[in-house]
């Protein structure tokens, strides 16, 4: 969508794109996982599922209004973007409204937080408002992680190993080494879709002084860290399965090893933003199909 189209479609659509809905399977994949996991050891809880899922998707909401504030306030979308619309830096919001609204979805995380806090204890307390600071410190902030090189490494570990982690201890009351095993997976191909995003803006990246891990090593071994992430992924259930901690059930990923080949093969020929673009999407969706058929692999598992 340019900024025409946004200005046309309203208000309404500006929040929206604002939103990125787009990314936010990257919130559903790993609360799936946890909750899987949960009833597959019989601590399976409805409203601490829900409660984790509202505090995921709140947060990537407003790591994405966050991106979108602090990208602009340090001029990294100054120029030419072949991304999606930035709704501060076209001037579809007013800045200021877009930080406003930004720090109101951090607060209303909170009452989800909370109850999260009330049936599984300081724990999660600890867990959200890492989640929290993390998520302001991406973009914000006197250091920011993705402008340090750090970005994957975070979206790695919150996205993965502790959205994974925190939703089985929010059932469990207790934390699993399959939980961490399990998150590093779904991290996996979480962290993809933030090399996509990172290889699609690296020259833009570049130009600003934004030392994403992306613009460090560069174009080729972008591509390569891109199909690493995406064959480990698939990697880890067949080890699963061979040494007999899950049954042939958790092999149920693999069918969708046919899109993870397609997204593989646009890695390495695509180029220019809107292949990326529709790539990033598309990785985004992989790693909720993964994260949906694992999710029932440990549903089914005897």
């Amino acid at each position: 969508m340019n900024q025409a189209l946004s200005n046309a479609a309203g208000p309404a659509a500006a929040w929206i794109l604002a939103a990125r809905p787009k990314t936010l399977p990257a919130a559903i994949a790993p609360v799936a996982v946890g909750a899987g996991l949960a009833f597959a050891h019989h601590r399976f809880a409805a409203a601490p599922a829900l409660a984790a899922l509202a505090v995921a998707l709140l947060l990537q909401v407003g790591v994405n209004l966050a991106n979108d504030y602090f990208d602009y306030v340090k001029g990294v979308d100054a120029g030419r973007r072949d991304g999606p619309v930035r709704v501060t830096q076209s001037g579809l919001i007013p800045p200021q409204r877009v930080k406003n609204v930004m720090l109101a979805v951090f607060g209303l995380s909170l009452l989800p937080g909370l109850y999260l806090v009330h049936v599984g204890g300081w724990p999660l307390f600890i867990i959200g408002a890492a989640a929290i600071v993390a998520a302001l410190a991406y973009s914000g902030g006197p250091y920011p992680l993705a402008s340090h090189g750090l970005g994957d490494l975070f979206v790695f570990l919150f996205f993965g190993l502790v959205a994974v982690g925190g939703t089985y201890y929010a059932q469990a009351r207790a934390l699993s080494s399959l939980a961490l095993a399990l998150g590093a997976d779904v991290g996996l191909l979480i962290t993809a879709i933030l090399v996509v995003n990172n290889l699609r803006d690296m020259e833009t990246d570049r130009a600003a002084g934004k030392r994403t891990l992306a613009v460090i090593i560069g174009e080729r071994a972008s591509r390569m860290e891109y199909i690493l992430l995406v064959a480990g992924a698939y990697t880890v259930p067949i080890i699963m399965a061979a040494v007999g901690v899950f049954c042939a059930w958790v092999l149920l990923p693999l069918l969708s090893a046919p899109l993870a080949w397609r997204q593989i093969r646009t890695i390495q020929h695509s180029s220019g933003g809107p292949a990326l673009n529709r790539l990033l999407a598309a990785t985004a969706r992989l790693a909720l199909v993964f994260s949906l058929l694992l999710s029932i692999a440990l549903i089914l598992d005897p």
